[in-house]
């Protein structure tokens, strides 16, 4: 009986709330520029050749701003926000000494702000939360995840966190954007919706995912073996109930359709943000990263034309900013 309750609370911690993930990206394609990343520090972690087709990227420990070698050219063509970003990131000071991300690994919103965080160099530490306890925040009033700590500041919501991070990062960035705000809203409002229905869909996609969730979770052994197949016949059937929630008649038809939707809202450029990522991007990215490699994401890539887009993103973010779990 302990056994099925806690295999219970899982699958209500990951309803809408998750996906199953993977950190195993791909090698960036090769690229016709090389990417810098600038700040006011010594750089500790200073090339990236996981690619050697590919030019050396230098990382920083803190944020900095990314320009191409084409600067002229970039400059020429950058958008007002753009420039604001590159104003920002020269004027900027935001240099905390902590960032702690209190998370689950296999949910979207906690993705959404790692992929931030990766973005602009930020380092942090990640606690996971134990789903069946969440002893973790025990410490907070607010019981949900992601839960971000800046310097023992506490903020919430991923929507939130961004907003508030953001503006710390460039004063000036404008969060009213009207593309960029609705694409944002519609990944919280839509896109997160379609995952769930997908990644367990059927009963092995449903153990693919949570043989992800229990490697990479808190959990005990006991509670990675009641996880791993209770939780995954949990979430097959209360995936059918989030599919008829969301009026979702073929899972994959309604995955591909989010995709379609999103390549056509770029309108022929790099990025929702042009020539480089807006929050929106980041946004989609990095609901998306997670199932990447699972079946749903597979079939996505295959079946759709987000892919180019989504290597541009992974060569964009780059590698993770993650610092060694925090205990």
């Amino acid at each position: 009986m302990r056994g099925l309750n806690g295999a219970i609370s899982i699958a209500r911690a990951l309803r809408v709330n998750s996906t199953a993930a993977s950190t195993f990206l791909r090698h960036p394609r090769p690229a016709p520029y090389a990417a810098t990343y600038c700040s006011y520090s010594i750089p500790q972690n200073l090339v990236d050749r996981s690619d050697l087709s590919t030019p050396p990227i230098v990382r920083s420990d803190v944020i900095g701003f990314r320009y191409y070698s084409s600067a002229a050219t970039a400059a020429a063509t950058s958008t007002p926000q753009q420039d604001l970003k590159t104003r920002g990131a020269e004027q900027n000071s935001f240099n905390p000494k902590e960032v702690v991300l209190f998370q689950y690994e296999a949910c979207p919103f906690c993705n959404k702000v790692k992929a931030f965080l990766d973005y602009h160099g930020i380092e942090y530490k990640v606690v996971e939360v134990n789903p069946m306890n969440k002893k973790e925040i025990k410490w907070s009033d607010y019981k949900k995840v992601p839960i971000v700590t800046v310097d023992g500041e506490q903020l919430v919501d991923s929507s939130d966190i961004i907003d508030k991070l953001i503006k710390r990062i460039h004063p000036d960035y404008d969060l009213n954007a009207d593309e960029e705000k609705k694409w944002r809203e519609w990944v919280d409002n839509h896109l997160v919706h379609v995952l769930s229905p997908n990644i367990y869909r059927t009963v092995s996609e449903a153990l693919e995912s949570f043989d992800y969730i229990t490697t990479k979770g808190n959990f005990s052994l006991y509670e990675r073996l009641v996880a791993k197949y209770g939780g995954a016949a949990a979430m097959y059937f209360v995936s059918k109930k989030l599919k008829k929630r969301h009026n979702i008649t073929d899972e994959r038809a309604s995955l591909y359709g989010a995709a379609e939707q999103w390549v056509d809202a770029l309108k022929g450029r790099k990025f929702l943000g042009d020539l480089q990522p807006n929050l929106a991007d980041l946004a989609v990215f990095g609901v998306l990263r997670p199932i990447r490699h699972l079946k749903s994401g597979r079939d996505m890539v295959e079946h759709t034309r987000i892919g180019n887009w989504f290597s541009e993103m992974e060569h964009a973010v780059g590698q993770s900013s993650r610092m060694n779990e925090h205990k």
